[in-house]
C-alpha cells in the first residue's frame, strides 16, 4: 500500500535548462560555457593556461564523470570534479580560489534559477495533504544545499519531510541508499512509497527494483514514454494527484 510520494526533480519538477533562455536575454555564457571560463579564468590567474586546454581537460573530465554515474551510481561533488581537471592540467588553485570557483559552479542556477513545471506546486500541495513527501534527486552540478534553495525560492520547501540528494548520499539513483533515506525521514519502508519522475532506467526500474510503484512524468521529457515499465504515465501535473490515489491499495 502507498503511504507516502517522492519525486525527482530535474525535468520531473524543475525544468532543466529552463534557466538558459534567461541567461542569453541577459548577455550570459551558457552554463556550461561560463563555467569552463570561470575555471580558465581563476587558472590563468595564478598561472598561464589556454581556453583549449582547459576546455579539453573539462570534456575528459565529464565523461568519466558520466561513466561513474551511470555504472557506478555515484555523482562527483563539484569540488572533486574539478580536482581532476586541475589534476590532468597539472595546475592547481589556492584554497580560496578553489572555494569561489567552487561557489560560483554551484549557485549558478539559483543566480538565475529555472522555471518550475506548470502544475507541479500544486500537485505537490494537494498530494501533502494526504501523503508525506520526499525529494530524491541526483545532484549534478547544483548539490542539495542549493537546490533545497530553489525549493524555497518556488515556495513548496515545507511541503516535503525528506530529502535524498546524491551528492550527500554519496550514491544517485537508482542506488537502494537514496530511496531508503526518503523512506527513513517519513517513516514508512520503502515499497511504501511511489515515486514520481522522468526517466525510464532510474526513476521508473529503479524504484520498481526496489518493490515501489513509479509513474513516469512526461510534461517536459517524453523520450521514455514508448518503453517504460511504469504503474503509470503523468503527462501533466494537474492529473498527478489522482494518478497517485488510484494507485493506493494495488
Amino acid at each position: 500500500m502507498i503511504k507516502a510520494v517522492t519525486f525527482d526533480l530535474w525535468d520531473t519538477v524543475i525544468h532543466d535548462d529552463s534557466d538558459e533562455p534567461k541567461r542569453a536575454a541577459q548577455g550570459l555564457r551558457s552554463k556550461k560555457e561560463e563555467r569552463r571560463y570561470l575555471l580558465w579564468e581563476a587558472l590563468n590567474q595564478n598561472s598561464p593556461i589556454t581556453q583549449e586546454e582547459v576546455w579539453l581537460a573539462c570534456n575528459t573530465a565529464d565523461a568519466a564523470f558520466n561513466h561513474v554515474w551511470h555504472t557506478q551510481f555515484v555523482t562527483w561533488r563539484v569540488r572533486e570534479r574539478l580536482q581532476i581537471v586541475m589534476d590532468g592540467l597539472g595546475h592547481g588553485l589556492s584554497e580560496s580560489a578553489l572555494d569561489l570557483v567552487v561557489q560560483q559552479y554551484e549557485e549558478m542556477e539559483i543566480n538565475v534559477a529555472p522555471d518550475i513545471i506548470e502544475g507541479a506546486a500544486d500537485a505537490i500541495v494537494a498530494l501533502s495533504q494526504d501523503f508525506p513527501l520526499a525529494v530524491v534527486s541526483d545532484a549534478i552540478v547544483s548539490p542539495g544545499r542549493c537546490l533545497r534553495q530553489w525549493l524555497e525560492l518556488n515556495h513548496i520547501l515545507q511541503y516535503f519531510q525528506g530529502f535524498a540528494f546524491s551528492d550527500e548520499v554519496g550514491f544517485s539513483k537508482p542506488h537502494r541508499s537514496m530511496f531508503a533515506l526518503a523512506a527513513e525521514q517519513m517513516g514508512v519502508t520503502i515499497e511504501e512509497m511511489v515515486h514520481v519522475g522522468d526517466r525510464d532506467h532510474n526513476d521508473i526500474k529503479g524504484a520498481q527494483a526496489l518493490g515501489m510503484k513509479a509513474i513516469l512524468f512526461t510534461g517536459t521529457r517524453d523520450k521514455d514514454k514508448a518503453i517504460t515499465t511504469a504503474d503509470a504515465i503523468c503527462e501533466h501535473h494537474r492529473e498527478l494527484p489522482d494518478i497517485v490515489r488510484s494507485l493506493v491499495g494495488q
